[in-house]
């Protein structure tokens, strides 16, 4: 499956960005998607995750819980993170990622069992 992240940008701290991660390729509907970031000299981290159509659980780091909304258009193949009250800390460049369903439960925040992954987009956040 390819991935396409989209919607990164500057704003201010308070404000509201949405994220778009666009799927091509193989059935959209059986891969869990998650959404990382990465800050300038520091490691790659969970911020949510989303599973496959049908039961569509969120999962979502604690430093975005209430802030982050994920979500997922199976029609339009995308898989939305809606990003409000912004902080100077979200400043990242954000990763789409795709996986299938074995372990997902309890292994959605590790990268390292995402197979699929897009080219990130940069948020930046100034105070």
């Amino acid at each position: 499956v390819q991935l396409q992240a989209s919607g990164g940008g500057l704003v201010q701290a308070g404000g509201s960005l949405r994220l778009s991660c666009a799927a091509s390729g193989r059935t959209f509907t059986n891969y869990a998607i998650g959404w990382f970031r990465q800050a300038p000299g520091k490691e790659r981290e969970f911020v949510a995750a989303i599973s496959w159509s049908g039961t569509s659980t969120t999962y979502y780091a604690d430093s975005v819980k209430g802030r982050f909304t994920i979500s997922r258009d199976n029609a339009k193949n995308t898989v939305y993170l809606q990003m409000n009250i912004l902080k100077p800390e979200d400043t990242a460049v954000y990763h789409c990622a795709a996986r299938d369903r074995a372990g997902f439960s309890w292994t959605y925040q590790y990268k390292e069992t995402y197979a699929y992954w897009g080219q990130g987009t940069l948020v930046t956040v100034s105070s």
